[in-house]
């Protein structure tokens, strides 16, 4: 075996290794938060499971984490994925997903307070405002990486899926957003949230077994370039 063949099935299994191993994070960051949720015996938003005065705080912190790293590692897996859409191309879903992890891990050392009331007038605390918005960025990150692998080339199957998971995580999501706004409804727009934030995660998981997948298989992650000219060899005539 050739020392550049031993490189690239080196590369293969750690990056394998990553995206199993981010899997399996991302999937205990989902059960610990419905398991943290449903141990609450009441209707809260997922954000306000981190409260320093909830018993489910260091669970909270916990699985924003995990999401944090296994998201990660999941992203490096996948940096080869592009769109096809200029406008989206500019930067890879996984620049999108480690811009995304990097607010969670933010979100995750700074919790909302009680309540986690929005951080206007009275209720405002640089707390919640921080926490907030890190949050509300992590999830915009999230979705704009579902729109880049919407349009992404040489993965149609995970493209549909990924255009259905992020316009159903946006408008779900942005509704709950709304009924925390208006004060209205809250029980069911911590449930939204809820909702929104299993199938984000779900999406990940999924994303990461199609790259485990091919990783395993030996079908290229990579999306072709688009846009770009192909060399064609040309055959020498003969003198």
């Amino acid at each position: 075996m050739s020392q550049q063949r031993r490189a690239r099935t080196a590369r293969v299994a750690i990056e394998l290794g990553g995206t199993v191993t981010g899997s399996i994070l991302v999937l205990g960051a989902l059960v610990i938060i419905w398991m943290a949720r449903q141990s609450a015996h009441r209707d809260l938003y997922v954000s306000e499971l981190g409260a320093r005065e909830e018993p489910t705080a260091h669970w909270f912190q916990a699985a924003l984490i995990l999401i944090a790293v296994g998201g990660s590692l999941i992203a490096y897996a996948g940096r080869g994925i592009r769109s096809r859409v200029p406008v989206l191309r500019v930067w890879t879903p996984a620049v999108s997903l480690w811009i995304g992890c990097g607010f969670f891990f933010v979100a995750s050392q700074v919790t909302c307070t009680q309540g986690c009331p929005l951080p206007v007038g009275a209720t405002f605390t640089w707390q919640d405002l921080i926490h907030t918005v890190f949050a509300v960025l992590a999830f915009a990150a999230a979705c704009w990486a579902m729109l880049q692998t919407s349009f992404a080339h040489g993965h149609r199957a995970l493209a549909r899926l990924s255009l259905t998971t992020g316009l159903a995580v946006a408008v779900i999501a942005g509704t709950g957003g709304i009924f925390s706004l208006a004060r209205f409804e809250a029980n069911f727009g911590s449930r939204l949230e809820l909702a929104a934030t299993t199938i984000a995660l779900g999406w990940l998981v999924i994303f990461a077994a199609v790259i485990a997948a091919r990783l395993a298989t030996g079908v290229p992650v990579e999306s072709p370039l688009v846009g770009r000219p192909r060399l064609v060899p040309v055959p020498l005539e003969r003198a």
